[in-house]
């Protein structure tokens, strides 16, 4: 028996896919240079200038990723939302410790690489970079038929941001009793709870991408891809885990925040999932965000002045509560 040669394309990875992917994405992330960025896309390694304007500079890096939200992605055929919803995670993810962004990588791996995919999904994520000033330089396209499941689609990013030593967050020796808590609206499920999104939009209710999530006016592909918001000044992001495992992160071990439960409306997307999904509240504030995006602690005196300022840009905040004595942790009242 005569053995044919096996090329590249014939085992399921075809370089001429990845070649036109890079084709397309190129002038995207060439969009996104920043003034401290020192390569052009396809080196080994992204370069960027080490010189900062901060007295004392502390780098800040964190890498995420946003989970079976891409399945959904997949369904609708939306792409750009996802990109946009993984940089402004990262952003967010090191704006809680006072750190401006720099520059972003990403990762993007698929069971096999379609140039129009990976195009939407750059674009989302350059536009995500320019609206934070923040520079994509570079990042990683693989094709890995046999690992990833016939269309899967799955993305990850690294983002490097940069705080001055005294401009560190959170300060927990200055944090005390009657500190109030104020609460920017999240857009949505952001990057959190698709699984769980998914099983009761799909499977417990039967609907489809097209159909309209009951309460919200939006479509169920419409509600599920809002894109996850970047918020410029924060204190407590919630993500996974709701505000009853994040908001502790950011708290001394003597205090507890006190949580208003009726400060605020549930928006219907939530009420849904938790109504269909026979969901207990505190199931719900551990799965999802519940509608409260970013959570900032503010001084009572100085809590007024927060709030104009973020009302003032266009941000629905809010008083949630205040810290008190306690052990670090989440109460509700």
């Amino acid at each position: 028996m005569n053995q044919q040669p096996v090329s590249y394309a014939a085992s399921g990875v075809d370089i001429n896919r990845q070649d036109e992917a890079l084709r397309r994405i190129k002038p995207l992330v060439k969009a996104t240079r920043t003034e401290g960025v020192r390569s052009d896309i396809g080196l080994f390694g992204g370069l960027f200038s080490a010189q900062f304007p901060e007295a004392k500079p502390v780098l800040v890096a964190s890498m995420d990723g946003v989970g079976t939200k891409m399945k959904v992605a997949r369904l609708a055929g939306t792409w750009n939302t996802v990109g946009a919803d993984l940089v402004n995670h990262c952003i967010n993810d090191i704006l809680v410790q006072g750190a401006r962004p720099l520059f972003f990588l990403d990762y993007i791996a698929a069971q096999r690489l379609e140039p129009e995919v990976i195009e939407q999904i750059v674009k989302g994520m350059a536009e995500a970079c320019q609206a934070a000033g923040c520079a994509l330089i570079g990042g990683e396209l693989a094709e890995m038929p046999g690992v990833y499941a016939e269309g899967e689609v799955d993305v990850a990013g690294t983002i490097t941001g940069v705080v001055d030593e005294a401009d560190l967050l959170p300060r927990l020796p200055e944090m005390s009793e009657g500190d109030v808590l104020i609460a920017l609206p999240s857009s949505g499920l952001h990057t959190n709870g698709y699984s769980l999104a998914r099983k009761v939009c799909f499977e417990v209710c039967g609907l489809k991408v097209t159909d309209e999530l009951p309460g919200t006016g939006r479509t169920v592909a419409e509600a599920l891809l809002a894109v996850h918001r970047s918020y410029l000044a924060a204190m407590a992001h919630i993500t996974g885990g709701g505000l009853t495992d994040n908001l502790p992160r950011v708290l001394p071990g003597h205090l507890d925040a006190e949580i208003r439960t009726d400060s605020w409306q549930i928006p219907a997307l939530f009420t849904f999932l938790m109504e269909k999904g026979q969901m207990s509240i505190e199931d719900a504030r551990q799965a999802l965000n519940l509608g409260v995006g970013m959570v900032v602690v503010a001084k009572p005196d100085q809590a007024g002045e927060v709030l104009r300022h973020l009302q003032a840009v266009g941000e629905a905040a809010w008083v949630i509560g205040q810290l008190v004595q306690g052990g670090g942790t989440v109460r509700y009242a």
